[in-house]
């Protein structure tokens, strides 16, 4: 007992000797686990939201839209267990605070279906004693700013306007979140929407099926194709839901995971320097102990003890923090349990092993030292030689004589520090890539600032309103199809921008714009889903009709996915084609797209319906704040390394001060050579860690963009500038931190004597 209570007050009192090396510690290690809890939670919530909407819902795993309601027995197909539908769906324009988007109305019973019925959220289903009623879908209902009791104007094919009250708000796991997702979806009765849209014409039929084997997705879907043929508009599966509500979260979460990950070495390494610097400076307190009866096993257990505290209380702090982080970002008290536990636990255990090595080596410690632990003699090194030939002053030649005294510990400072500098500059190559996107939109395909439906005009009024405007330069029609594909039993998006003779300037990073009708580029999702190479010829499908061409080009596509075809108007059939669906502006360098929109609505007589293009970028801001944030735990960490190699420089050279001393050498120049022994370890590991940052960089945002489906080419380093600044700035903050302690034992009256 005598022991134990001995040991405790020697931990107390060497961690209050050093009360900031031990803060910075647990701070670091709080700063990654947070990081990695976030990044698990925002990657698990890419699909955590479809899962649970698809489990309350009991939804279906595929979706498909006749012409006609089906007259084939779908349930009949091996592997169907559920259907939902079919229902009636029309489509209608939504307006409502002078904007207009639009929506498709479901007709749906009174009683919600067992199968894909939606979860009212606010309010209350469908109710037939208010046949003015609408169930919005959320995110369409936060889209357009709708509340409960709201009313709001729609638009039929017809041009007739209809108002109707929002009754309810519910989610689904039908289709993905507006506006990545469109049309808006809403709900309607059955007699509210044969009095909306009394032509059957102008409707389609929406039919779900639950399968009793989510992985036979494929080949049910097929089934329905051969048995559907020329009614089949388009289908799509859980699959494509899913990843349409995995928004942005999945690069903010894997970026967050490759700083977590890394910064979690770095942070072992911290730890592990540390505590072995500890240790060698706690020699002759340890072999105190061990003279006064501890043994070697209870003198490890005290270093792990106390070196391991410091870790497990980051873990802890790090874990209510990135507890908090998932709420603000998410909304959302509830986190996945298992990864958290086993992000917990693997960092427990991380830093444990980290400090056990340390721990046991100070077990060994003998109970009475011959000497003092002295840092190794040998030669010169070969920078202190050639500090010697361009006759630095002495000051500065034993600075870099004493910088690499011990190797290994000099290789893990300098390594300690690389680490968190190559992820500083990912980080700042990452800002670079969304500045250069904001900065030049027309590289993620935003050449277009203004997107113009034609409203309440005709196609060729709104075309002429359009290229009136004095800002206008350039003027595309174009429609949005959805085609089959070939093999997939799926749907794709097909874009019709321009036309072949002058076309949209899409983006292309490989090969080459298409030209002519039949041709066309595709984003590298869509490639990966059709296994087709530029080159290759492909065969969709667009509302019964064949549309057959030939892959020229890769564009960087970061819609859908990717999965998206570009093509030229005129390589549509004319019923999709005519009148364009959209009109996309081009504008002259310097406009206001606010100005143009504003002059466009007033020379229409709001007839038309103007909507400014969102910049994928601005969805992105919230990584800015990401990647401050864990720059500042990264430097952190650095700062946690280069305080134990100060401190394990001071002791390897306390008796050497005296020496110094007596040979004349001033405090100022007592205080250079510790400065420059430190700051040549701070200067390698920073430089390193910018240049291997900086080399990987583009191809770790290209590979994200490869994987996203968004493809490659969209990487940009960090401009020089930057980098000479990052470095600048992170070598002047290491040298003043490491001038603290320097100073101090500069001007000591008395030799610095090691404990």
């Amino acid at each position: 007992m005598s022991t134990a209570r001995a040991g405790s007050r020697w931990v107390k009192a060497d961690l209050r000797a050093r009360r900031g090396q031990a803060l910075l510690t647990v701070l670091a290690v709080a700063g990654i686990v947070a990081a990695l809890i976030t990044a698990v939670t925002l990657l698990e919530d890419g699909t955590n939201p479809w899962r649970s909407l698809f489990a309350q819902t009991d939804g279906a795993h595929v979706w498909f839209y006749t012409k006609d309601s089906p007259q084939v027995a779908l349930g009949g197909i091996d592997g169907v267990a559920q259907i939902a539908g079919p229902y009636r769906s029309a489509p209608v324009t939504v307006v409502q605070n002078g904007k207009k988007e639009p929506a498709a109305l479901h007709a749906m019973p009174a009683t919600p279906p067992r199968v894909a019925h939606p979860v009212v959220a606010e309010g209350r289903w469908l109710d037939p004693a208010q046949s003015d009623g609408v169930v919005v879908e959320r995110s369409f209902a936060g889209a357009l700013r709708l509340k409960l009791g709201d009313a709001f104007s729609i638009i039929a094919l017809n041009g007739e306007r209809h108002t109707l009250y929002v009754r309810g708000i519910a989610d689904s796991a039908e289709q993905g979140f507006y506006p990545e997702w469109t049309p808006g979806l809403a709900w309607v009765l059955p007699q509210t929407l044969d009095q909306i849209e009394p032509m059957l014409g102008r409707s389609e039929w929406v039919t779900g099926l639950r399968l009793t084997d989510p992985d036979a997705t494929q080949v049910v879907s097929q089934r329905v194709v051969v048995m559907l043929e020329g009614q089949l508009q388009r289908v799509y599966n859980w699959r494509e839901v899913r990843a349409a509500m995995e928004l942005d979260n999945r690069l903010l979460g894997t970026l967050l995971a490759l700083f977590g990950v890394v910064g979690l070495v770095a942070a072992a390494l911290a730890l592990a320097n540390a505590a072995g610097g500890r240790v060698l400076g706690q020699l002759r307190d340890l072999a105190t102990l061990k003279s006064m009866g501890f043994t070697r096993g209870q003198v490890a257990l005290l270093l792990l003890v106390e070196h391991g505290a410091l870790g497990l209380l980051g873990v802890g702090v790090g874990t209510l923090a990135g507890w908090a982080v998932t709420v603000a970002v998410l909304g959302t008290t509830s986190v996945a349990p298992v990864p958290v536990l086993a992000i917990v636990g693997g960092t427990a255990l991380t830093v444990l092993a980290a400090v056990g090595v340390p721990a046991w080596r100070g077990g060994r410690t003998p109970p009475i030292p011959g000497a003092p632990a002295a840092p190794p003699r040998g030669h010169l090194s070969r920078l202190a030689r050639l500090a010697l030939l361009v006759r630095l002053p002495p000051a500065l030649i034993l600075g870099t004589r004493d910088a690499f005294t011990r190797r290994l510990p000099a290789f893990l400072t300098a390594f300690g520090l690389a680490v968190p500098m190559m992820m500083i500059t990912i980080g700042l190559g990452v800002w670079s890539t969304l500045d250069n996107f904001l900065s030049h939109p027309e590289q993620v395909g935003q050449h277009a600032s203004l997107y113009v439906r034609q409203g309440k005009l005709d196609a060729a009024e709104a075309q002429r309103i359009a290229e009136a405007d004095k800002d206008v330069q350039s003027v595309y029609p174009g429609s949005d199809v959805n085609a089959l594909a070939p093999g997939q039993a799926r749907s794709v998006r097909v874009r019709a921008l321009g036309s072949s003779a002058v076309p949209y300037p899409f983006p292309v990073v490989e090969g080459r714009m298409y030209g002519q009708p039949g041709e066309a580029v595709a984003g590298q999702g869509l490639l990966d889903l059709l296994g087709a190479r530029i080159g290759d010829r492909i065969r969709l499908t667009v509302g019964g009709s064949p549309l057959i061409v030939r892959i020229v080009g890769r564009t960087v596509e970061p819609d859908l996915d990717g999965e998206v075809l570009s093509v030229g108007l005129d390589s549509l059939a004319a019923k999709d084609s005519v009148p364009p669906e959209f009109y996309a502006l081009a504008l002259r360098q310097g406009a206001d797209p606010g100005e143009v929109r504003g002059r466009l609505l007033a020379a229409s007589a709001e007839g038309l319906d103007v909507q400014r293009v969102v910049n994928p970028a601005d969805r992105l801001s919230v990584i800015r704040v990401v990647i401050v944030w864990l720059i500042v735990v990264l430097a952190l960490i650095g700062l946690a390394n280069l305080l134990t190699a100060s401190a394990l420089g001071l002791r390897d050279h306390a008796f050497d001060l005296a020496v110094l001393k007596a040979m004349g050498l001033t405090p100022r120049q007592v205080m250079a050579t510790l400065v420059t022994g430190t700051g040549l370890l701070v200067v390698v590991g920073i430089v390193a860690g910018t240049v291997v940052g900086a080399t990987v960089v583009t191809g770790l945002i290209d590979l994200q963009g490869y994987t996203s489906g968004v493809g490659a080419g969209i990487g940009r380093p960090p401009s020089p500038l930057t980098l000479v600044i990052a470095v600048l700035v992170a070598v002047g903050a290491a040298l003043a931190v490491a001038l603290i302690p320097a100073r101090r034992a500069a001007r000591a009256q008395v030799p610095v004597t090691s404990r």
